[in-house]
């Protein structure tokens, strides 16, 4: 979130101080990511020690908390932990917000910073760590499954028919409505591309585990003691291992041979079924229009979210970015295109 949401900071305060006994000193807003319903800050308390707080809005799944927690206590340090609340909680309601506490770590995003060959060989590791956990049963209940659905799909088409049809005056919604326009063939090719992926790979037997299936550069936080964290677990599923693996070379910051060859390193002997991987980076291009345009074609309000909306949605469409990509690997699995 780029806007500094609409609560009250002595609320926050006053809940971190009941709910965790922390007497902050300072509340400073970060304008990071993309996710207009996630707010962040940093907080320092008692003079000295510094905290991560996540004001999380709208869907939200006590089990994004919860794992956390269970894969750092199971050995798993590239994972950072929720602090409990005074009760042992893992969470605060705080309306129209979640408040999650963590320890703040000082480190960059993957977006502002490489990480070195040290770090994507750590990447793998901890990757391969977290897709080879055994999950307790009471824990594997309350993830998600795979379905290989096609509601982002449907929803992008559905927003491309509103695009013919529909005036928007706002204008972040006409710039995007205009371009969507423009290239509504694209769209519709790789939307037709991943329903017939979906369709082959859903009548096969397939392997699932535990994927945290948003990595991407700004969720991998890289740290000047060379230590990596993997963040922001909103949407954990349980799905074959190239939901994950799928940004390794699937997106232009993570693109480069030496790279993805140290983070296989780490990651070891395997190797990803290529029609998977081009699914899943089909899929990951809809969804990320579906998101953007809810974002601005479905409200007038965001500010700087909604340009930084549109230029996400835009960048996807590059020479050399996400859909080209997705062709590169789709053309690997030698199965018939369109």
């Amino acid at each position: 979130m780029q806007e500094k949401p609409e609560i009250q900071e002595k609320i926050i305060l006053t809940c971190l101080w009941e709910e965790y006994g922390l007497a902050v000193d300072r509340l400073e807003f970060l304008p990071w990511g993309a996710d207009v319903n996630t707010a962040v800050y940093r907080a320092v308390a008692n003079g000295k020690t510094d905290y991560f707080i996540k004001l999380r809005k709208g869907d939200f799944s006590e089990i994004s908390v919860s794992l956390p927690h269970f894969l750092n206590a199971n050995g798993i340090q590239a994972v950072i932990p929720p602090l409990e609340t005074r009760d042992h909680r893992l969470w605060v309601n705080l309306e129209p917000f979640r408040l999650i506490l963590q320890p703040y770590v000082e480190g960059r995003n993957g977006y502002e910073v490489q990480p070195s060959t040290a770090q994507w060989i750590e990447f793998g590791q901890a990757l391969k760590q977290i897709h080879s956990l055994s999950l307790p049963a009471a824990l594997v209940s309350r993830i998600p499954s795979e379905t290989f659905s096609s509601a982002w799909r449907e929803m992008v088409l559905d927003f491309l028919q509103q695009v013919e049809v529909k005036h928007f005056s706002e204008p972040t919604s006409a710039k995007l409505a205009v371009f969507m326009k423009e290239h509504g063939a694209v769209i519709r090719r790789i939307v037709m591309r991943a329903n017939q992926l979906g369709e082959w790979i859903s009548s096969r037997p397939l392997k699932f585990v535990l994927c945290h299936s948003d990595i991407h550069p700004g969720n991998l936080l890289i740290c000047p003691d060379n230590q990596i964290y993997i963040v922001d677990w909103d949407s954990p599923i349980l799905a074959p291992p190239e939901r994950d693996l799928q940004l390794i070379g699937g997106c232009p910051t993570w693109n480069q041979p030496d790279e993805i060859t140290s983070f296989r390193l780490g990651y070891g002997d395997s190797k990803p079924d290529p029609t998977l991987l081009a699914y899943y980076r089909y899929e990951r291009v809809i969804q990320d229009m579906a998101a953007f345009c809810q974002q601005i074609l479905l409200t007038g309000t965001g500010g700087k979210d909604r340009q930084q909306g549109y230029q996400y949605f835009c960048s996807n469409f590059l020479p050399g970015h996400e859909i080209d990509l997705a062709h590169e690997v789709d053309r690997l699995s030698g199965r018939k295109q369109p």
